[in-house]
């Protein structure tokens, strides 16, 4: 099978050369194994192992009282020290504790250790405070839409400055990509989705994700005693996406307390299945602050979940293909003028299937009265107004 780049390829190859730890977390099927995997076959030396740690067998090589036995099983597979070794993990929340070990011979045998897991969470619980300093952690998102077309051999540079992004809108490339941006819109950016060509396959496998998440991660990383209670949180999220979070109403409606509610979503942020963001501020207006504003991983498992509005589709893939350029907030005033997104203080957006001059002069005036210089609607449809990026060009 073909192996293709991601966003984080060059900059995982460049820690090769640097002596720390790399853990890459993410949600389950994002492409953490492959990517891991990619950076391994690079490494031109013998002195290099890759594990699995969901295998039981690979567990039991670490289940040692003298730390300094483990090379010992490692020498069996093959593996033995040089200059510099290498040692690849891959689900290390699987054997939590494993991580002394890993301390220990990185401390005492310069190993290069590279780390894979599927929760922020639970990975950030794992390492001792005795590793800060020696770790960098790296996070692995689905596809966006530009990695998407790489997927699809379809590959293309776009500006990175949002204002370039807004000068060179191209009518030819718009029609080009548009196709490809409703299939991604519908099914997502998990990998082994977008390699499929059949449309009730894609389907097959975003349901194989999604169980996977709830019988591997949900059950296995959690301490919940009512996972139907968890699940009917998942469903009645899908229909507030873009919204704020009002908690005492969703206890109300699913049955539990608001501080149950409260370690669902922290679980379910953790475990990179909802992104929840906070409103900006200046501390100029009276604003809503404490309310967050929900966001899927996925469109597609979005759509697979429920009958989702064609705009909360299109806002949510407009979050997933920002979040690469910043920390996102928005803004809402108790007035209701709101704005979408807000990029480290400095780019503000509203997600537009389809807009109008009116619409970036509304947005235009919020912006100012924040002291934000640029702003951008991002559409679906093709417009020629000079403050509009087209969704595609992401």
């Amino acid at each position: 099978m073909k192996i293709y780049d991601r966003r984080l390829s060059s900059v995982l190859l460049k820690e090769i050369e640097l002596s720390r730890i790399v853990v890459l977390t993410g949600m389950r099927q994002v492409g953490k194994t492959t990517l891991m995997r990619q950076i391994y076959n690079t490494i031109e030396t013998k002195h290099k192992l890759f594990l699995d740690l969901e295998n039981p067998l690979n567990q039991k090589l670490f289940e040692e009282e003298n730390f300094d036995n483990i090379l010992a099983n490692f020498k069996k597979l093959g593996f033995s020290l040089g200059k510099k070794s290498f040692i690849f993990l891959d689900e290390v929340q699987s054997a939590p504790d494993i991580v002394k070990a890993v301390k220990y011979l990185y401390d005492h045998y310069q190993i290069k250790f590279f780390l894979t897991g599927s929760s922020s969470f639970y990975l950030k619980n794992l390492f001792p405070e005795s590793l800060a300093g020696r770790k960098v952690v790296y996070e692995l998102f689905p596809l966006d839409f530009e990695e998407f077309l790489l997927f699809k051999e379809k590959q293309r540079k776009t500006p990175f400055r949002f204002l370039l992004k807004a000068k060179n809108k191209n009518r030819v490339s718009y029609q080009l990509y548009n196709k490809l941006l409703e299939e991604y819109l519908e099914y997502g950016g998990f990998p082994a989705v977008v390699l499929s060509e059949d449309k009730e396959i894609k389907r097959e496998i975003l349901g194989d994700i999604f169980t996977s998440y709830f019988e591997k991660d949900v059950r296995s990383l959690a301490d919940f005693r009512e996972l139907n209670k968890l699940r009917d949180l998942i469903l009645l999220l899908t229909n507030r996406v873009g919204s704020k979070i009002e908690i005492s109403k969703i206890a109300s409606e699913i049955g539990v307390s608001r501080e149950t509610v409260y370690s669902y979503l922290n679980f379910l942020e953790k475990t990179y299945f909802i992104f929840l963001i906070s409103p900006f501020s200046q501390n100029r207006d009276i604003e809503v602050r404490a309310a967050k504003k929900l966001y899927f991983c996925d469109t597609g498992i979005l759509n697979y979940l429920g009958k989702v509005s064609y705009g909360s589709i299109f806002e949510n893939f407009v979050f997933n293909n920002l979040r690469k350029y910043g920390v996102i907030n928005y803004y809402q005033r108790y007035k209701g003028q709101e704005i979408d997104f807000i990029i480290d203080g400095r780019f503000a957006f509203e997600a537009k299937i389809k807009t109008s001059e009116f619409d970036i002069k509304h947005l235009k005036r919020i912006a100012n009265s924040l002291r934000i210089k640029e702003c951008y609607i991002i559409t679906h449809y093709y417009y020629d107004f000079p403050w509009v990026i087209l969704a595609q060009d992401l």
